[in-house]
């Protein structure tokens, strides 16, 4: 009879993923609680602040707010870049816990050179994009 590999506990192999859980659920709830909106509540970004653009992150805390209140829409306009992000790491979140309740491995992302350079294109085009003239309905 082949000798099996020990196996871990599923509670065991859940530690980082919930434990990462909590920090993301901490983080949101704070953001949730304090009202970006509100001045004095959080820094203003730096590159907005030196030269009047924004950057792609400017709206997150805005948006997370909005989205932490259920105000989809609001979200959205506030970074939907920031709205997709959210929804993105959501689902490579819950395919990391169902290969460790599963008892696999973690999941690799596995970028390589044209996704790694695709995403820098995008960050750049919205960035440019919210900073035109047509682009208003991207301002936060």
């Amino acid at each position: 009879m082949p000798a099996r590999p020990p196996t871990t506990p599923v509670l065991r192999r859940f530690a980082v993923p919930g434990g990462l859980f909590a920090a993301v659920a901490g983080a949101f709830a704070v953001v949730g609680a304090v009202d970006p909106n509100e001045p004095g509540h959080y820094p203003v970004c730096p590159l907005y602040r030196l030269t009047g653009l924004y950057c792609p992150g400017c709206g997150g805390l805005r948006s997370a707010h909005a989205f932490v209140h259920g105000d989809l829409l609001i979200a959205l306009h506030d970074n939907a870049l920031g709205v997709a992000g959210y929804l993105g790491c959501a689902v490579l979140w819950t395919f990391w816990v169902v290969r460790t309740v599963r008892g696999g491995s973690p999941p690799r992302l596995g970028l390589g050179r044209a996704q790694l350079w695709g995403t820098g294109v995008m960050l750049l085009v919205f960035t440019v994009a919210r900073n035109l003239p047509s682009g208003g309905w991207l301002h936060p």
